[in-house]
């Protein structure tokens, strides 16, 4: 990748911000070491495992990559047969062995879920009894305890004790020697690893011994008495010996690790890349983005959603305007123009910067649905690069740059230019900035320039593949608002900034008089077009704002429906629970004033059984039309859901009137008109029921109203049909309406009843099988034929 490119976009400067979310020096190292790479087949798995990362970071274990102790040179020297670590390396082999352990056993227990990062995890070592044994040895400090072994833990009780004996016996001796050889406040102090006591110069001679050191003035000595020779080097002997112990412990832990340098080595690899991984999941997090659809090198398609410059975003979070961008098939060059200050220069870093980090397995601050081409190469143009030491101006800067691009850009390139054609004539800067952009668009190139020259904006027009841009720009407040728009070009509003910033009027004039007319027309328009694209922005916010509200209210009106619909459900099920105990109720009354009668002795007592019968129905019918209309009016519905009954046309009913009975195929004599029904003779029968089941016999048929046989009754409101259809309910559904269907054909005295439950799963024929084995009133059932 051209470093030269790498550099003008500040490509170092965005993984320093990447490192910033690193555990440890290493990790925030390999992620600053991250470089942009074309080969898809590395990228793709790459941002896969940033992705599998921020969904272990972001679920319920709230995990925490271990701590990675740097132990490169540590683990190098293990290779050298003989060599020893010292203690602080050994405890540092000890974290790295914990750390490697932790993590293994966080992610291989995620495979299914974590397929990439379990994978690594494979890599990690677990050496559990090394660990432990490095543990019980070395403290947190890097020191060796005083019981990694029995010998060091009796050579340190010795050589306290020693120190103690000998401090106890100088002090003694200090205390002893004349007031005019002692020092005022002096203690037993240490001098070259030797313990010393200090006493006047004058008094060398009386007290005797070495000296090993003497103050600033030269006033005090600090001497070794003859007394403390014996002692201190008894001392020196036990510390020799302990010496000697601790590099003992330290040479038999280096041997216990020395086998696993090899697994080490990898494990510390391992979690370095987890720590780039654990950074640049964290990064897009902390920036909301997502991966990007990584395109084949040389794909004529590009499109960022919100997308972000990195840098700007972390330097002022949320006052950052995202941009949005597609480039279809075809449409190689987009040619960016506008006033000064609008976000030109920071979009094309943006644009560069977007792609380079992707290419590095960065997720970048883009949103979902961001598609990306893979360049090859990438080449800018940005900034004034002008150098007195190499002899360049401004213009010749740019030509090296663009000298640069054409030398090495191809159709899998990316090609970025800030103000291509200034630093010289407008005129020839305008040819040659034309020139350079057809050879690119010719080439295939994906190329984003930026300009004020006023000729480049017709190139749209003249040559295939070029499309003009613009940022928009508050021509009221002479404010930017960095907003992209894709196929209009922008104005410099070069005078206007003048006029806001205070040049005369009268210069002001002159320059506009001063321009070319069909400049100052195509300035109108093109103030007018930024004029209808604000206003059409203006109204498609409002717009999506309402439909924002709309399916709000939906959402809501949809939630109620939902909630209404419980409750109807609910209020429906306790009322056919009512209505099947007043049923079961009514039932068992029925039952028993039929064993009444079949238990009566004599025609009298038959009679007022019959009668007593009749008063129980009746009052269990008024109980039931009382409490439970609404489950009457649904069962009603439930008879015949899906069809609706016939419309008769409205007919006189009178007393005595021959009329047939459509819903029980009888015929029967009319007794009694009562609004919409009436009550009807069949047979012992008296049956009141509506106009609509009735139809007139011809006239032919009339006959003379037939006397009522003895001991017949009537039953308010029986609506007896010769079928039951439950086709459609549920299982708990069946029972009260099936109960009543056939309450009502036995009230009638229908000799046989069809039930129609249709073919399905099976449950609610057995279900109605089971119900007609228990009641008692049926004579015999048996499974009707199979029909569609």
């Amino acid at each position: 990748m051209n470093s030269h490119a790498l550099n003008v976009l500040e490509y170092r400067e965005a993984l320093d911000l990447v490192a910033r979310f690193a555990s440890s020096a290493l990790g925030a190292d390999a992620v600053r070491a991250l470089a942009p790479s074309a080969d898809l087949g590395w990228i793709e798995p790459e941002l896969a495992r940033v992705e599998e990362m921020q969904r272990f970071l972001g679920g319920d274990q709230g995990w925490h990559l271990p701590a990675i102790p740097d132990v490169r040179e540590p683990l190098r020297r293990l290779r050298v047969e003989g060599s020893v670590l010292d203690g602080a390396h050994l405890r540092d082999v000890a974290v790295l062995l914990a750390s490697s352990r932790t993590a293994r056993r966080a992610l291989v227990g995620q495979a299914e879920h974590l397929p990439l990062l379990a994978m690594m995890a494979g890599g990690l070592v677990e050496a559990e009894k090394s660990e432990a044994q490095i543990g019980r040895a070395i403290d947190d400090h890097g020191n060796v305890r005083d019981d990694a072994s029995p010998a060091l833990s009796r050579l340190r009780r010795e050589i306290k004790g020693m120190r103690g004996r000998l401090v106890e016996r100088l002090a003694a001796y200090m205390s002893s020697l004349p007031p005019h050889l002692q020092v005022p406040d002096a203690s037993v102090t240490v001098r070259e690893g030797r313990y010393v006591i200090p006493v006047r110069r004058e008094g060398r001679g009386e007290v005797g011994g070495i000296v090993h050191d003497e103050s600033a003035t030269g006033a005090t000595l600090f001497m070794e008495p003859p007394l403390a020779v014996e002692l201190m080097n008894r001392l020196r002997e036990l510390e020799a010996e302990e010496a000697r112990e601790v590099l003992r412990i330290l040479r038999e832990l280096t041997g216990a690790v020395r086998p696993l340098q090899p697994e080490l080595l990898v494990a510390l690899d391992v979690l370095v890349a987890l720590d780039s991984l654990y950074a640049r999941a964290r990064y897009a997090a902390r920036v909301d983005g997502h991966r990007p659809k990584l395109l084949a090198a040389g794909t004529e398609e590009y499109e960022v959603i919100r997308g972000f410059h990195p840098i700007l975003q972390a330097r002022q979070q949320g006052s950052v305007v995202p941009f949005d961008l597609r480039m279809d098939p075809g449409e190689r060059t987009l040619l960016i123009s506008g006033p000064n200050t609008g976000g030109k220069t920071v979009l094309l870093k943006a644009m560069g910067l977007i792609s380079l980090l992707a290419q590095s397995g960065i997720v970048p601050p883009v949103d979902v649905g961001t598609r990306l081409p893979v360049f090859r190469e990438v080449f800018a143009d940005i900034g004034d690069e002008q150098s007195i030491e190499a002899s360049l101006s401004t213009f010749s800067a740019h030509l090296k740059n663009l000298r640069e691009a054409l030398e090495g850009a191809a159709w899998e390139s990316l090609v970025l230019t800030d103000e291509i054609g200034s630093g010289t004539d407008p005129v020839e800067g305008g040819a040659l900035a034309t020139a350079v952009l057809v050879e690119l668009t010719r080439r295939s190139c994906f190329t984003v320039a930026t300009t004020h020259l006023g000729q480049l904006k017709l190139l749209a027009a003249e040559e295939r593949g070029i499309v003009n841009a613009s940022l928009q720009f508050d021509a009221d407040r002479l404010q930017p608002t960095y907003r992209l728009v894709k196929g209009v070009p922008g104005r410099s509003y070069g005078l206007a900034i003048a006029r806001r910033l205070g040049l005369p009027q009268g210069v002001l004039g002159h320059a506009e008089s001063a321009l070319p007319e069909g400049e100052r027309d195509v300035g109108k328009l093109l103030l007018e077009l930024e004029a209808k694209e604000q206003r059409l922005g203006a109204q498609s916010l409002a717009f999506e704002r309402q439909s924002a509200e709309v399916e709000r209210l939906k959402a809501e009106l949809e939630a109620r429906d939902v909630e209404l619909k419980v409750r109807e459900r609910d209020a429906e099920r306790r009322a056919r629970q009512q209505a099947r105990d007043l049923l079961l109720k009514s039932r068992a009354e029925v039952e028993a004033a039929i064993a009444e009668v079949r238990g009566a002795a004599d025609e009298a007592a038959l009679q007022e059984a019959a009668r007593a019968a009749r008063r129980r129905v009746e009052e269990a019918a008024k109980k039931q039309r009382e409490k439970t209309p609404a489950e009457r009016r649904a069962a009603g519905l439930g008879r015949d859901r899906g069809k609706a009954a016939p419309r008769r046309e409205a007919m006189e009913l009178a007393p005595g009137l021959r009329v047939r009975i459509e819903s029980l195929g009888r015929t029967g004599t009319v007794v009694e008109v009562r609004d919409d029904k009436a009550m009807v003779e069949a047979g012992s029968m008296r049956l009141l029921l509506p106009r609509q089941d009735l139809s007139p016999l011809p006239a032919g048929d009339q006959q003379a109203e037939r006397k009522k046989p003895a001991g017949g009754y009537y039953v308010h409101t029986v609506d007896a049909r010769p079928e039951v259809d439950l086709r459609g309910m549920r299982v708990e559904e069946v029972e009260t309406t099936l109960g009543r269907a056939i309450d009502d054909a036995i009230l009638s005295g229908l000799p046989s009843f069809r039930i129609i439950h249709g073919k399905g799963t099976g449950a609610l024929r057995a279900h109605v099988r089971d119900l007609l084995q228990k009641d008692r009133r049926i004579v015999t059932a048996r499974t009707g034929e199979l029909f569609e």
